[in-house]
Parts: C-alpha cells; structure tokens; sequence
C-alpha cells in the first residue's frame, strides 16, 4: 500500500492533504465514510476495516515506515506468542524476554537517540562523527512502548498471549491511539477486540469528547501557540514577556496533549473501545507527585508498572529508593526527546519528588490548598523551561529573565502588545483547564440535551471555522 500511495501521479498533493485528527481532510473526508462502513457492515468484519483504515491513516503522514509499523507488530506477536509456550521455570523464557525488549528498544534506538549518541560522543572527543539524518517515525515510542506492555504482561502472567497475528494487528495498529497515545495497554482492551459493542449513544458520547478535545486543540492551544510564537519571535527579554511567554507555553501544551487524548478516546468509543482516561485536570494539583498522577498517566503508569516496580520500587532501602526515581525520572525525560534538555527535565522533576517525599511532606500536609497549588505550578513551569528550551544558554537566559536577574526591563512594547492582545485567551485558558466549567456543562447536558447539543455544535463550527482560515499546527506530541 505504502509502496503504491508513493508512486501515485500526484504525490505532491498527496503529500500536501495533512491528516490529523484535527484537519479538515480527516475530519470530513475520512472520518465520515469509515464511521459509515464501519457501523454498516456486519460485526466480524469490523476488524478488518479497522486494520486497513489504520493503514491508510498512518501511510498517509508516513508511508514508507508504514513496513516497520507492521515488522513491529508481527515482532512482538511472534514473541509473545513464544513466551506463552514457555513455562516459568525454562530459563530461556527469561533470554526471549530479554531479546525482544533489546530488539524493540534497539529500533526506537536507532531512529531516536543514533544521531543525539553521536552527538554527545562528538562533543566530548572533538571527533566529527557523521551520520545520515532520517525522519522520526511518527509515533514510534507510542507504538514501541504499547507493543513493549504486551511482552511485559505476558511475562508477568497478566494476560495470555493472542491468538492470532491480526487481532494483534489492530490492537498494535489501531489509528485513534497510534501517532501520539494515550499508550493503551492489550489487556484494557484484549475483549474488545474480539467482541464489542456499538450504537448511537456510544456514538453520541464518543462525537461529544471528540469535540471538547478538538476545541482545546484548535481554539485554545492554536492560539496559545501563535502567542507564544510571536513573543519568542520577538526576542523579548522583559520580565512580562518572559513570564507570558512561558504561561502560554504551559497553557498550550496541556490543551494539546490532553485535547489529542480526549479526541483518540471519544474515536476509541465510536468504535466501541473503551481506553483509560490521560489527564485529569493536572493544574489544580497540590503536589508535583499529585500532578503525574494526572498529567499523561499513561505514560505515568508504564513507567511505574515496568521500571519502577520491577527495580524494587519503595520497598527497597532508602539509598536504592532515591536511585530508584532518580533512573525512572532520568529515562522519562529521555522518552521525550533526544536532547540533554529533557534528560535535565526528568531529573529535576525526580530531585522535586525525592524534595516532596522527605523534605517537604509536612508542608504539604499543614498548608492551604491555594498556597500548595501555588507552589506546584511554579514548580510545574519552571519545568517546563527545561521542556522547551534546548540549549542551557536558551534555559539560562529564560530563567534569569524570569527571577529579574537578566531581564532587559520589567515589560517592554512586544509584551505589553502580547498581553493586550492575548488576556482574554489567557483568562479563558486558566478557567478551562480547571474542571468546574466542564462539570457545569455535563450538569445542563443532564438536564437539557437540546442545548447541550447546539453548545457542541457551536463549538464544532467555530473549529472548522478557525482551520480553513488559519495554518496548521502540528500536535506538540507527535514529536516525541
């Protein structure tokens, strides 16, 4: 399929038809006639739809690693399978393990951290190391962790093996979760995929979260990202500027990521699958370990489940605790990029959480609320200058103008400007990513459906709306 999409006559247009969940061509053009099939044609041949609409969407954005996409899958079924066959006391059930998580991580490898490898080896030999630059493919530590959980889980004994290698397929393939998650786990929906059920009301309900989360892409992290945009554009290194720079960072990033995960769930429950929730409302939290139990749990979980329980976890010595968060926040950094930056992200938020458990815990149990939301959001921000910023001059400069210690002035014409122009958006952020304004609408949705469906509605027209007359911007995630 990969091979015929490239050598169509008009691959330019091809390429040039963005399909993401929140496009026009996706939204329209696909979405519609799948959904439409997908609920005419009779129950056993629901997968098989599924698998090959995935395919299409994937080789749509990435067609040539569309073939490891696939390896991927038939790799991790085939040793799953193998792993099934093997009883607990074979020690080469222990060497398979070890060598289909080697091959996995050595692909995620190869394509993700080969080049930032020789890098870091070129900087500290003075050797001109050089090395061919290949596109990331998309979604690739997604599909790599999910495929990574159902190894894991069969080893454990907490699920048996597939019985089949396309079963496996659409799990491994499937569109709504594939490019940038949630990471669903085989055994949230193993039943599901052989067995589900679908209707209106799922559809229903699955059309109303794919439109809060399509909203918070389009009209607030859109929209935060032009702001933040064009204050970095500016230069600016007033210390207004700076701290609206970062705000709106910080605001955007959540709506995005969190607005990808609400749109792949409510895809998940048109199709009659249910996948665990990714965020919940992370910024009212008290604490930072309150925060990763709400922002990307996912994520969270994985690294719970298969590093930091499997390393003793806190039922260790105090030494090997520390050390035991310490790798697991080291490695959680790297997941996201291949860049010294993230790695210094992690480890901060590590030394917070090693700060929360034994040094700050009685703060934490006395203070007001509003003082230990407060708290956590700083704390949350100043992360997320590690996050964006790649360089240390870039995280230095950041933070020094933020604390007033290399500040230009206290605001400048830029930030004034962006201030004027981006408050009420900024007002609107703060209150929307709180839950009390989603939990009033889910009341008026109780008592009248009508206005809760012309609220969607309106909300569905001003998305579309805002895509046809503005750029494309990119999922924040998808790089990763």
């Amino acid at each position: 399929l990969a091979i015929w999409v490239c050598r169509l006559p008009n691959y330019i247009l091809w390429r040039l038809i963005i399909m993401v969940f929140s496009s026009i061509f996706f939204i329209f053009c696909f979405l519609p006639p799948f959904l439409l099939l997908y609920y005419l044609v009779p129950e056993k041949f629901r997968n098989i739809l599924l698998f090959i609409g995935s395919l299409i969407f994937y080789a749509w954005g990435d067609p040539i690693y569309v073939v490891l996409m696939l390896f991927s899958s038939f790799f991790n079924y085939y040793m799953g399978k193998e792993l099934g066959k093997i009883t607990d006391e074979d020690p080469s059930r222990k060497r398979n393990l070890i060598f289909a998580v080697v091959i996995n991580l050595l692909i995620l490898g190869f394509f993700k951290y080969w080049g930032f490898f020789l890098d870091t080896i070129s900087g500290i030999t003075g050797l001109k190391l050089t090395y061919p630059q290949l596109a990331l493919p998309i979604g690739l530590s997604f599909y790599t962790f999910k495929n990574l959980s159902y190894i894991l889980d069969i080893y454990m004994g907490k699920t048996e093996p597939c019985k089949g290698f396309f079963p496996y397929a659409v799990y491994s393939t499937m569109f709504p979760h594939m490019t940038a998650g949630p990471i669903v786990r085989y055994t949230d929906i193993s039943e599901s995929i052989s067995r589900r059920s679908i209707n209106t009301t799922r559809l229903g309900a699955g059309a109303e979260l794919f439109i809060k989360g399509l909203s918070k892409k389009v009209l607030l992290a859109d929209n935060l990202s032009a702001l933040y945009t064009t204050l970095q554009a500016s230069g600016t290194t007033s210390f207004v500027g700076t701290w609206l720079a970062i705000g709106a960072y910080t605001l955007e990033l959540y709506f995005d990521f969190s607005g990808y995960s609400d749109m792949a769930i409510g895809l998940g429950q048109m199709l009659g699958f249910n996948f665990n929730k990714n965020f919940d409302y992370p910024y009212i939290s008290t604490s930072v370990s309150e925060f990763w139990r709400r922002w990307h749990i996912s994520l969270g979980s994985w690294f719970r489940d298969y590093i930091y329980i499997p390393l003793g976890g806190n039922r260790v010595s105090t030494g090997r605790h520390i050390r035991n968060i310490l790798v697991v926040w080291a490695l959680t950094g790297l997941w996201h990029g291949a860049s010294w930056n993230f790695v210094f992200w992690g480890v901060y938020y590590g030394l917070l959480l090693l700060a929360e458990k034994f040094l700050l815990g009685r703060f934490l149990e006395k203070a007001p609320v509003w003082l230990r939301n407060l708290y956590t959001m700083f704390a949350v921000i100043i992360g997320w200058v590690f996050f964006s910023q790649t360089t240390p001059a870039a995280i230095g400069k950041m933070l020094g103008a933020m604390f007033g210690l290399g500040a230009s002035c206290f605001a400048d014409r830029a930030s004034l400007y962006a201030l004027k122009s981006g408050l009420i958006l900024m007002i609107i952020s703060v209150i929307s990513c709180r839950p009390g304004l989603y939990q009033y609408f889910k009341r008026l949705a109780r008592r009248n459906t009508y206005l809760a469906a012309v609220i969607n509605a309106i909300l569905f027209f001003l998305c579309i709306a805002y895509m046809i007359y503005s750029s494309y911007t990119p999922f924040m995630y998808q790089q990763f």
